[in-house]
C-alpha cells in the first residue's frame, strides 16, 4: 500500500493498552496488520477475565465480592508496571477490545506523557448486556456500564469500529458524531483460515456448517426449525459447533422435534475447525434481528469467505453494506425458518452457483478484508493522528 505512512523513514511505534481480550480475533487480526505494515507493537496487557461466562457472572453478582475487587486492583496494578517499562517510547497508544474501562486509565497515562489516544471500540459491552437480557439481572451494573461507555467514547483522539452501521447507533445512544469513527472491518485470519485441499464429499451427503455462540444474536433456534423443514431430505444434515445460553433450548428443541438431522458438537481448535470448514457444502452466518447481529457482519462470514465457502447469512444493512447478494454470498430474510430452508434447497440443487459464490467470494475477501489490507488502512489513520503536521 503506497500511503503517505509507509513513505516515512521510521517506524509507527504503537502501544497496544489494556486487559483487552488477547486472543479475541480482532485484537490478533489488529495487532497483526500493524506489524505487517512495518508498525512496531508494543503490547502493555494484562488478563483479567477468564471467559465470557466470567464477564456475565462480573455484571450479575462478583461486583458484589471484595475478592472480585481485589482481582481488578491487581490486574491494573500489573498494568501500570508494564507501562511503566516504556512510559514514552511510543508513538500513539491504542486501546484494545473491550475497552470501555481501560481507556479511562489510557487517557490518564497518555494525557501524563502528551501522546495521542485511539481506541477499538468494535462493539458496546452495554448493548451486548442488554441482548443477554443483563440489565433484568442487574439493572444498576448495566445502567452504570451506559454511562461508563458513553464517557469513555469522549475521551479518545479515535474511535475505531467495524461497520457504519454500528457508528451510527453510537450517534444515536451516545451522542457520538459518526464522523469521528475509524471504520476497519472484522477480516479474517488467513493463516488459520484459507483455501484447503478440496475434500470430496459423498454425494449422498450435503454437511450444513454453523459454528459460535449459541445467542439471540445468531439465532441458533432458525436453524433449527428450519432444519425441520428440511427433515424430508436425508442427505442435508446440520453440523452446530460451539456453546452458549441458547445451546440447552437448540438441543431440547432437537429433541421435541425428534430431529435426526442436526449433530451437536462443542468448541474445536483450529484444526479441527478448518477440517469441518473444509467438509462442508455450505457455512452458515448470523440470522438474528437483535441490533447486535443487524449491525455487525459476523467472524463466521469473513472466514467462510476466506476458506472460498459459499456463505449463507441473514440479510440486514451491516452485511449489504460490504457484500452483494448472489455474488459474494447468499442472502436470505433473518429469524425467517422457511427462507432458510429454501435457500439451502436452492443452493443444494444449485452446484455450479454453489462453486461461483465460493470463488467469488473468496477473491473479493482477498482483495478487501486481508489483515494485511485492514493493517494499512489502521496504520495510516493511526499515523496521521500521531503526527498531524507531517
Amino acid at each position: 500500500m503506497a500511503n503517505r505512512y509507509l513513505r516515512t523513514k521510521s517506524p509507527l511505534r504503537v502501544c497496544y493498552f489494556g486487559a483487552y481480550r488477547n486472543e479475541y480475533s480482532r485484537n490478533r487480526i489488529l495487532i497483526q496488520g500493524l506489524q505487517r505494515n512495518g508498525a512496531v507493537v508494543i503490547e502493555c496487557h494484562e488478563s483479567l477475565w477468564h471467559d465470557t461466562e466470567d464477564r456475565v457472572q462480573a455484571v450479575v453478582n462478583h461486583w458484589r465480592h471484595p475478592r472480585f475487587w481485589w482481582r481488578v486492583l491487581r490486574t491494573y496494578v500489573r498494568l501500570l508496571k508494564r507501562f511503566w517499562e516504556i512510559r514514552q517510547d511510543y508513538d500513539i497508544m491504542v486501546v484494545g477490545y473491550p475497552g470501555q474501562f481501560d481507556v479511562y486509565l489510557a487517557r490518564i497515562l497518555t494525557w501524563t506523557y502528551r501522546k495521542p489516544l485511539a481506541w477499538d471500540i468494535f462493539m458496546s459491552i452495554y448493548l451486548i448486556a442488554v441482548e443477554r437480557n443483563l440489565d433484568k439481572a442487574s439493572p444498576f451494573v448495566v445502567k452504570a456500564i451506559q454511562y461508563i461507555e458513553r464517557l469513555a467514547c469522549r475521551l479518545p483522539d479515535l474511535l475505531i469500529i467495524d461497520t457504519q452501521e454500528y457508528a451510527s447507533w453510537f450517534e444515536k445512544m451516545h451522542g457520538i458524531p459518526s464522523t469521528r469513527f475509524l471504520l476497519v472491518p472484522t477480516g479474517a485470519d488467513t493463516s488459520r483460515f484459507n483455501l484447503l485441499p478440496t475434500i470430496q464429499i459423498p454425494s449422498d451427503r450435503f454437511p450444513i456448517l454453523y459454528y459460535g455462540t449459541f445467542i439471540p444474536n445468531h439465532s441458533v433456534l432458525t436453524i433449527v426449525e428450519a432444519a425441520k423443514l428440511l427433515a424430508d431430505d436425508k442427505s442435508i444434515v446440520f453440523m452446530l459447533v460451539g456453546d452458549g445460553p441458547e445451546r440447552d433450548k437448540a438441543e431440547q428443541m432437537v429433541k421435541s422435534l425428534k430431529l435426526t438431522n442436526i449433530e451437536f458438537i462443542g468448541w474445536l481448535g483450529i484444526k479441527e475447525l478448518q477440517v469441518l470448514v473444509s467438509q462442508s457444502e455450505v457455512c452458515l452466518g448470523a440470522f438474528g434481528t437483535t441490533p447486535q447481529s443487524l449491525m455487525t457482519v459476523q467472524n463466521k462470514i469473513y472466514e467462510g469467505l476466506a476458506m472460498g465457502k459459499p456463505v449463507l447469512t441473514g440479510d440486514g444493512p451491516a452485511v449489504r453494506a460490504s457484500f452483494r447478494h448472489g455474488e459474494h454470498l447468499h442472502l436470505c430474510p433473518r429469524a425467517d425458518p422457511s427462507a432458510l430452508a429454501e435457500s439451502i434447497r436452492f443452493l443444494k440443487n444449485n452446484p455450479d452457483y454453489r462453486r461461483q459464490l465460493g470463488s467469488q467470494g473468496h477473491k473479493y475477501f482477498m482483495e478487501h478484508f486481508t489483515i494485511e489490507h485492514l493493517g494499512g488502512v489502521f496504520v495510516e489513520a493511526l499515523y496521521e493522528v500521531a503526527f498531524p503536521d507531517s
